[in-house]
């Protein structure tokens, strides 16, 4: 047996310390292996970073030597050695949804960033016993005794993140028989009536989409924090939400941003916890592993993630459209999807992660991919006169790999999809898959489909609309984050980064966009710190302007297009 005891000795310096107890052996040496990243996020992690001061002992409590065999990899020689205990510290200080923290509220662990494991031993049984106060709760997947929580494999304790507080906040709904958990942690009073009022549409919307639910009860797990914040880590039994501010929890953006993280996470359930490329199957821990079908498993989700909530009943058409003109925003702004196709960019996030690198180089597997999908749906409904769409797609991969846990390839997903279609779709995956065509010309044939009317609006700035850079706010000054390539900004020099202080002498009070509109007809002269040297940046008079960084705009045009009501249908 693998036992993991966890438990803190001064809270606040946040580092959770580890026990871990190997019984069993019977070689001269063992491996532990640290997991270098963590399912749902495509870059590597590198946890051992935060690992502090390994021991190793023997039934005696006598030391055995050990070595490094890489950053994450560790060789015991047992010497004889039947049972040997490992300890370790374990640095936790930032809350997200896919890490580890403890403080004097909580102890919150992704057991994939702090427990090691023996290669060789992962299908055996893996128990965490938390020393944690009398009065914690814990919100967890894993089967519990008290405070002794059994995983019947080292995959499953991976994919199985833990909460545990005083001051846990949980209400349950059920769906199918199947009870779905809500978890909150951090200041915030929840609505669970209209929680779970809310939670329960989509996840019988979510249900009736595949057909059935592969587990028998599923947790969401609320980090609330007190500042603006969003972020979400799928498993197969649970999900953990890091969101914020805790004080809206229950109200405009922030409530939404519950709903469409929750609703993205829970298909994850099907969508990479069960259908998961061959390159993934299984997971890889100790390396990368690559895949360029990015726009399947986090493409797929963050198109049904959203559109699941409108034909659930929960998102209003125009709540709906709102986040899909943001995705729309999000792919048109990113001048790197003229360089870097979206499946090649889900290679590299194995490069450059979830930063945003290199001005230019890539695209989002999320954003672009989110645009495919709705491409391929509403292509297949076009082909099939309006019989079929990418949910026959989904449902294909869940009946063939899903269940039958194998991985699918890229001609997989290629193969199914023309089959759906009943049409060669190898042009289209070329072009905007693996290409770098513009997607805005197959988006209006597909609005257009759908009786949605898709409108492109300059922006409201002129620093962007004419000039060609963007901004955000940094003190009373502006701050440049990106420059459209060979726009009037671009020519004159300015960079990223620049931070601008004043406009034609005229220092910045909050008032960059004021003065800029003010002096949109003369020369304008920018005085930028550029790396903490002062420099003026001239902008030419613009009398003919190509405008950038254009806003998107949906709207309904018929409310009882047979095409828009059978898309709706198709995806309830």
């Amino acid at each position: 047996m693998i036992h993991y005891k966890l438990f803190l000795k001064n809270p606040n310096s946040h580092y959770i310390y580890v026990d871990l107890t190997i019984d069993g052996i019977s070689s001269e040496i063992i491996e532990l292996q640290l997991p270098a990243w963590r399912p749902g996020r495509y870059e590597l992690g590198n946890f051992a970073k935060n690992i502090k001061r390994v021991d190793a002992f023997n039934e005696n409590g006598e030391s055995l030597f050990y070595e490094k065999l890489s950053k994450d990899l560790w060789k015991i020689e047992t010497n004889g050695a039947q049972t040997i205990k490992v300890t370790y510290s374990y640095f936790t200080s930032e809350i997200n949804a896919g890490n580890c923290y403890a403080d004097d509220n909580q102890i919150y662990v992704n057991p994939v960033h702090l427990c090691m494991y023996l290669p060789d031993r992962i299908n055996e049984e893996h128990q965490i016993e938390l020393v944690v106060p009398e009065d914690y709760q814990i919100a967890t997947s894993l089967t519990k005794d008290k405070f002794i929580l059994k995983a019947s494999s080292f995959d499953e304790l991976a994919d199985s993140p833990i909460m545990a507080s005083a001051n846990l906040q949980s209400d349950v709904y059920v769906v199918n028989g199947i009870k779905f958990w809500l978890h909150f942690i951090g200041e915030c009073k929840p609505d669970f009536d209209k929680i779970k009022s809310d939670f329960a549409k989509f996840t019988a919307t979510q249900l009736n989409f595949w057909g059935d639910f592969p587990v028998n009860e599923y947790h969401f797990m609320f980090q609330v924090l007190p500042f603006k914040f969003y972020h979400g880590v799928e498993h197969l039994k649970s999900t953990v939400i890091a969101i914020g501010p805790g004080y809206s929890l229950n109200k405009g953006t922030t409530y939404l941003d519950v709903l469409g993280v929750s609703c993205h996470e829970l298909f994850h359930t099907w969508n990479i916890k069960l259908i998961r490329p061959y390159e993934m199957f299984p997971y890889q821990f100790s390396k990368e592993n690559y895949a360029r079908t990015g726009y399947v498993y986090e493409g797929f989700t963050t198109y049904y993630g959203d559109l699941l909530l409108l034909t659930s009943g929960v998102f209003s058409v125009n709540e709906y459209f709102e986040t899909l003109e943001e995705r729309l925003i999000k792919h048109f702004h990113n001048y790197g999807r003229y360089n870097l196709s979206v499946a090649h960019s889900s290679w590299d996030t194995w490069l450059d992660g979830y930063v945003p690198g290199a001005p230019y180089r890539k695209t989002s597997i999320y954003d672009e991919g989110n645009l495919i999908a709705l491409m391929l749906d509403v292509y297949i409904m076009k082909y099939t006169n309006g019989d079929k769409g990418l949910k026959d797609v989904c449902r294909v991969l869940y009946e063939e790999f899903g269940k039958r846990q194998r991985g699918y390839s890229e001609k997989d997903v290629i193969d199914i999809c023309e089959k759906i279609a009943g049409v060669s779709l190898i042009d289209f995956f070329n072009k905007y898959v693996y290409g770098t065509e513009d997607f805005e010309i197959p988006l209006k044939e597909c609005f257009d489909y759908l009786g949605i009317e898709f409108l492109k609006i300059p922006s409201t700035t002129i620093c962007e609309s004419k000039y060609g850079f963007k901004t955000v706010d940094f003190g009373t000054n502006k701050k440049v984050t990106l420059i459209a390539p060979y726009s009037p900004s671009w020519k004159a020099g300015l960079s990223i980064g620049d931070e601008i202080v004043a406009i034609n002498g005229y220092t910045l009070k909050n008032d960059c966009h004021d003065w800029m509109n003010y002096f949109k007809d003369s020369e304008i002269e920018l005085t930028v710190s550029s790396n903490q040297k002062l420099k003026v940046i001239k902008l030419p008079i613009v009398l003919k302007p190509v405008t950038y960084f254009d806003l998107f705009k949906l709207k309904q045009n018929i409310i009882d297009n047979q095409n828009y009501l059978k898309w709706v249908s198709l995806n309830s």
